[in-house]
């Protein structure tokens, strides 16, 4: 007869997630490692209730912000590799609808976390419930279905016994390198509370293998053959080489071919800024470097990347007439982008095998290509210093001198985070990458908030390490929550807090667009009704010192060094606060080495919107479909 152990599906449910391992390369991580949770009606009883009940077992983080709390999920999953993330909680009502967002962002960036959000009684004992949603045209409808569409796998809990295959199901996609993402489980608030008789096997611990699958012997050959064939390959290494721990394969497969390596957002730090073999970000943020080699590449080889309109310069980047995609991805998916030759396959063991069938038969790119990305590498790295170069120290810095006294002032161990505005394009372009997890930054979403709470979730998956929050004022106000909590834990993040008055990415945007930055700064209301006054007073360091952070006002280039050094020293939450020249552009920065498509109105009086359009025709006739 099969034992059983009496409890309600919110402690079921705890006790089961403790119990839940991955295992990758003969090495165990816990799963699920903690739970964030807001607390209201709809889940206080439940799920609250059971992590009372097994606070030993399941650790518990308190959040302000229930968003917030899935950026800190997604940022703690990343920084495991995958391997490891956190379950986010929430009541019904609008604590479900703000993790809208989050679930958006983990599962664009197939990263994983586990939602939990409260719901309506199943048994509709009373209807409607407080913060309930009325369909009158489906009665088994909730504001919890906004949830659908973005996460991998979706179930409503209604009775007790049907958490058992679903929770199975939840771990299977969660731990899945293909399909993981964001997986809801939502829990009406009466089913939370109900007991069962639970088989005691439900609890008992279980692996769940990280796969790693080989390439088709049939399509690595023709891989083989399309690499030896092609005269200017150039490798594009997307997330995908990080996500697989494939980053010291890429350096072998790099060494050995001696083929260029560019970087997607998600995948720079693939390869170390001074790898030989290491040409920079590539795309509409990328160098000159690696977007002059796309645009004679005959053969692009994609490592785990998805391809996005960044990369691909809206489809205007790889223009070599008889230009090819061999694309080694483990998603299907993926791997048929741009009508590319697909090498199915982990991306660690596709590069490893990739390498040993190149280097058997000697295969290397001729010397003068080698010559001549080495040049324009060094070249490039010069445009580097002089952006960082800061020859009055007594001055307000610009952007890129900030990301400059930064960039000296770090080390390997040092992470830097960042997700909107005009930092990534700075970032992308400038920052040299000293590991293969210092430069984190997500781009999938690129959404304005994450930064801090990322950090929280970075922080706590790897406590020997520095995390810096690169924020601008702009993300800043979306979602200074956290430092509460970041306080609260004593979690010691870094935020280095750019003020530059406004959104200055989309101010920079909407000029190119003819849209003349109409509502992108953040300034006082001119006398003709536009938003052209002077700067608002609204002092930032303030209120992060208000919700408890150490501050640090940097006014000149000396002072945002003593205070950088200062705050990477700490061992509590410290921000570094600096307003940087030129706020009425976007950095100052080299400028786009690519296009990218933002439509631009086609008929227009102004005379701005006008000239917009007519280079916006220009760059669309360049435009192809790879077929």
């Amino acid at each position: 007869m099969t034992s059983t152990t009496r409890l309600t599906v919110a402690q079921a449910l705890v006790r089961f997630l403790s119990a839940q391992y991955t295992e990758r390369d003969g090495t165990r991580h816990r799963l699920i490692g903690a739970t964030w949770g807001i607390f209201g009606h709809g889940n206080v009883a439940g799920i609250g209730q059971a992590l009372v009940e097994y606070g030993d077992v399941m650790p518990y983080h308190q959040g302000r912000n229930e968003q917030a709390m899935v950026h800190a999920a997604v940022g703690y999953a990343r920084q495991s590799g995958r391997l490891s993330t956190h379950a986010v909680t929430t009541s019904i009502g609008p604590g479900a609808t703000n993790l809208v967002t989050g679930a958006a962002l983990a599962t664009i960036n197939h990263l994983p976390v586990l939602l939990l959000p409260g719901d309506v009684f199943a048994a509709r004992p009373a209807d409607p419930v407080l913060q309930q949603l009325e369909v009158p045209y489906a009665g088994d409808v909730s504001v919890n279905d906004c949830l659908r569409p973005v996460s991998r796998y979706f179930d409503r809990i209604t009775r007790p016994e049907a958490l058992i295959p679903s929770a199975l199901q939840a771990m299977r996609v969660l731990t899945d390198p293909v399909e993981t993402g964001a997986v809801t489980l939502a829990l009406p608030q009466d089913v939370q509370a109900e007991a069962y008789d639970w088989p005691d096997e439900f609890f008992a611990e279980r692996n769940w293998v990280v796969r790693r699958p080989g390439a088709d012997p049939t399509e690595l050959a023709e891989a083989v053959t399309a690499i030896r064939g092609a005269r200017r390959p150039l490798l594009v290494a997307g997330g995908g080489v990080h996500h697989s721990r494939a980053e010291a394969a890429l350096a072998e497969f790099a060494a050995v071919t001696r083929i260029p390596v560019a970087s997607t957002q998600a995948g720079k730090g693939s390869l170390r800024f001074d790898h030989p073999q290491d040409v920079g970000g590539v795309g509409h943020t990328g160098t000159a470097t690696a977007d002059e080699l796309a645009r004679t590449a005959d053969l692009v080889i994609g490592v785990g990347t998805r391809y996005t309109d960044f990369t691909t310069a809206s489809g205007t980047l790889f223009a070599h007439p008889d230009v090819r995609f061999l694309n080694l991805n483990i998603a299907p998916y993926d791997g048929h982008k741009l009508a590319g030759m697909p090498l199915i396959a982990d991306a660690r063991s596709g590069l490893m095998e990739l390498t040993a069938a190149l280097d058997m038969h000697a295969y290397r790119v001729g010397a003068s290509y080698v010559a001549e990305y080495t040049e324009d590498k060094e070249r490039w790295e010069q445009r580097v210093d002089a952006c960082y170069e800061a020859d009055e120290p007594d001055v307000r810095p610009t952007q890129p001198q900030v990301l400059g006294v930064l960039d000296a002032l770090v080390d390997e161990s040092d992470v830097i985070i960042n997700a909107a505005g005009s930092l990534p394009g700075d970032l992308h372009k400038l920052w040299r990458a000293r590991s293969r997890d210092q430069y984190h930054l997500e781009y999938g979403y690129s959404c304005m908030g994450y930064e801090i709470p990322a950090a929280i979730g970075v922080k706590l998956a790897a406590p020997e390490r520095r995390v810096w929050a690169l924020v601008g004022d702009g993300t800043y106000l979306m979602m200074p929550t956290e430092i509460v909590t970041a306080v609260q834990e004593g979690v010691a993040i870094k935020v280095l807090l750019v003020q530059n008055h406004g959104y200055a990415s989309i101010g920079g945007l909407s000029e190119e667009t003819g849209a003349e930055r109409f509502g992108t700064a953040y300034r006082h209301r001119a006398a003709d009704g536009t938003f052209t006054g002077a700067p608002l007073p609204v002092d930032l360091a303030a209120n992060a010192a208000s919700l408890g952070m150490r501050v640090l006002r940097a006014k000149t280039v000396s002072d945002l060094r003593e205070a950088l050094a200062e705050a990477r020293d700490a061992d509590t939450p410290t921000c570094v606060y600096v307003e940087t020249q030129t706020a009425d552009t976007v950095s100052g920065p080299p400028p786009a080495q690519a296009w990218w498509d933002v439509p631009v109105a086609e008929t227009a009086t102004r005379p701005s919107a006008v000239k917009a359009r007519e280079l916006y025709e220009r760059h669309v006739s360049t435009r192809r479909r790879h077929l």
